[in-house]
């Protein structure tokens, strides 16, 4: 098998910048979706809109069912509800899309646990520096005074994602759309059931008769945008180079992210907000160099495990 080149060509440079752009503003989509429908709901119709019609136009991925309904209960489920409720709690976009990013963490222990998998010294410093930024970003929001609660479960979320990545790392699915797209139809009529038990039938229809054009491109940009484009583009990326190349590109999503919360919705950029930052790219960016001539995580699975942060 011919080994894919390491160095992406200027436009495909360019797609990866655009791809984690368009994650990164995202979560400032997000916001704007949370304000016209509760949090399960949107995750809801972000899902269906997403995949509902893909669904017939894409293959299902050559992996187990089982799997397919794993993951899409709980990273569509579980980290996606969380994650909005978490936002519609109080936690900001642009400190969102940067927590989330502790999942590399939670990826790492669940593989040691599960695939017995042991960390090297580096990942493990990794790690440590990831960790030590949440801290800072928990420092930066005051001690999470009044926000403890919605910090909480946006780290539930990225969790959630890290179970998900060992998931996906053991159905070693073939097509990353394919993959993406049926796992996001799985969590769709979950998501409706728990909205109506949770955020009752009168609050959902509410939101869907007041539904405008800023709630619509909400959901089109969550769903076309992000999860479409975005998938597609970096499953062809992905398909033309080695993962340790296209990957680290992911480490721009909270930098677009905060940086687009900070130009659109007024959200502070503080000096320790930024150290905050500095540390958790750098401690995820350890997850994806070569020590040895290897990579500390396999290939496809550490691309794939950098995606979906919104």
């Amino acid at each position: 098998m011919p080994t894919r080149p390491t160095a992406l060509k200027p436009a495909h440079i360019a797609l990866a910048v655009a791809v984690t752009a368009t994650w990164g503003v995202n979560f400032v989509i997000i916001e704007v979706g949370l304000d016209h429908f509760p949090p399960l709901l949107f995750s809801a119709l972000r899902f269906a809109l997403a995949a509902v019609p893909a669904i017939f136009f894409v293959r299902r991925p050559k992996v187990a069912v089982k799997w397919i309904l794993a993951v899409g209960l709980v990273l569509g489920g579980v980290k996606f509800g969380l994650l909005h409720i978490g936002m519609k709690a109080g936690m900001p976009a642009g400190l969102s899309s940067l927590v989330l990013q502790v999942q590399s963490v939670f990826t790492a222990v669940f593989a040691a646990v599960v695939l017995r998998e042991r960390p090297t010294r580096v990942k493990l410093l990794g790690m440590a520096l990831a960790l030590a930024g949440i801290g800072v970003a928990a420092a930066a929001r005051g001690g999470l005074s009044g926000g403890a609660t919605a910090f909480a479960l946006v780290i539930a979320a990225a969790a959630a994602w890290g179970l998900s990545n060992v998931f996906t790392r053991k159905a070693a699915p073939d097509a990353l759309l394919g993959w993406m797209v049926w796992v996001s139809a799985v969590p769709v009529l979950p998501l409706l059931a728990l909205s109506l038990i949770v955020e009752g039938p009168s609050a959902d229809l509410a939101a869907l008769r007041a539904i405008d054009l800023p709630g619509v491109g909400a959901l089109g940009y969550a769903a076309a945008l992000s999860t479409l484009f975005g998938f597609g583009a970096w499953g062809f990326l992905l398909s033309r180079y080695e993962a340790t190349s296209v990957a680290p590109f992911s480490l721009l999503v909270p930098v677009f992210g905060m940086t687009s919360a900070w130009l659109f919705l007024g959200e502070e950029v503080s000096a320790m907000s930024l150290t905050a930052a500095a540390l958790v790219i750098a401690g995820v960016a350890l997850g994806v160099v070569r020590t040895g001539g290897r990579e500390v995580l396999p290939g496809k699975e550490t691309a794939l495990a950098s995606t979906n942060t919104r």
